[in-house]
């Protein structure tokens, strides 16, 4: 008889407070519900997400957020089989509020409690949505991650190379800032861009000189400050035009790099060998439309899938902690009351931390 599994996924680990109802059944998943409650409105008066608000944010919203998504699934907690929670990387108070609320809800129902990388929730989505095989290629690029990670298994990882300094949706965020443009800054970077000459600022592109599927992107908003500063110096201000030729510039930067090194991460993959090959992206810059079609181009090019989720499974959400869990549940893992809020947590436990990683180990 095939087994039926349905988890509640619980996610806090920056600034959208999630809940989720995900079943396994038949060997597909299903997601009966996902409730996401955003906080862009909260953070807007400050250019970007102060942890102690967001902290206080999820705690007031986590058993709403829960509650809505137990309803629209039309699930009883006592129908589940059982919780799966971000347990890092993250902001620790974020994290600390979605774990110790799994906890409560695991020590009240006695439902099992899995915890769950938030970035192994990104790289094994491709399985929630299209039961992809092992291995596959995946990039992770959000606004506090970018890494290209080869998915072994559910708890098996290799990193091929990833961010030394800024993340993508990082670095698009202090742009926007720069240019007077609204939070979140990839979406208001990109619709700008729509109206700019890419080429009219010949921006760099970071460590494409170099070997390997490492990148950077401090240098590249650097770089635009200094345009910005140039153009402010003449004019006095920043016309309109002018600040779409910088969005586009940037943007069209940050594409190449990213398409140079799927190129590099590509060819280390397709030496394993794979059955059916799959390149597959995730995070919240996924859904920038030029960087998505330009990693779409490289896929055909290389005669490999390429798999892109959906846009609201792109951004942070508990449907992919719910279906991670799921996966974890049934390698046999299991967490009790001990089980830990990590600010930092690499995937792939066994590559040397990226620069940065600081005195409490790699981020991620």
């Amino acid at each position: 008889m095939t087994q039926i599994l349905t988890f509640l996924g619980i996610e806090s680990s920056c600034d959208d407070t999630a809940a989720a109802i995900v079943r396994l059944q038949g060997g597909r998943a299903q997601i009966l519900s996902s409730v996401v409650a955003g906080q862009t409105e909260l953070h807007a008066a400050y250019g970007g997400v102060v942890p102690e608000l967001a902290a206080r944010a999820h705690a007031e919203k986590l058993d709403l957020c829960i509650e809505e998504a137990l309803l629209r699934a039309d699930t009883p907690l006592t129908a589940l089989d059982g919780i799966a929670v971000t347990a890092g990387p993250g902001l620790i108070g974020g994290v600390l509020s979605g774990v110790m609320c799994a906890k409560g809800l695991a020590a009240g129902s006695g439902l099992p409690l899995v915890g769950v990388n938030h970035l192994a929730g990104h790289a094994l989505t491709p399985r929630l949505t299209d039961a992809v095989a092992f291995p596959y290629l995946m990039l992770l690029v959000s606004g506090g991650h970018c890494q290209f990670l080869i998915v072994h298994g559910v708890d098996h990882f290799t990193r091929l190379g990833g961010t030394i300094d800024d993340a993508p949706g990082e670095a698009f965020d202090k742009t926007a800032k720069l240019l007077g443009l609204p939070q979140p800054g990839g979406p208001a970077v990109e619709a700008e861009a729509q109206q700019g000459n890419p080429k009219h600022f010949p921006l760099p592109r970071p460590l494409l000189d170099r070997p390997g599927c490492d990148m950077s992107f401090s240098g590249l908003k650097t770089a635009l400050l200094r345009a910005r500063d140039g153009v402010l110096a003449i004019h006095g201000g920043l016309p309109r035009q002018t600040r779409a030729d910088l969005c586009a510039g940037f943007q069209a930067a940050v594409a190449d790099v990213l398409a140079e090194k799927s190129r590099r991460a590509l060819a280390e993959y397709m030496a394993l060998t794979p059955a059916s090959p799959v390149f597959a992206v995730a995070g919240g810059v996924a859904a920038n439309s030029l960087i998505r079609a330009r990693l779409e181009t490289v896929a055909a090019q290389n005669e490999v899938r390429f798999l892109a989720p959906p846009l609201a499974l792109c951004t942070d959400n508990a449907a992919m902690i719910a279906w991670a869990g799921i996966e974890r549940f049934q390698s046999g893992a299991r967490d009790g009351m001990d089980l830990s809020a990590r600010p930092r947590w690499p995937l792939d436990q066994h590559a040397p931390a990226m620069l940065g990683a600081g005195k409490k180990g790699a981020k991620a």
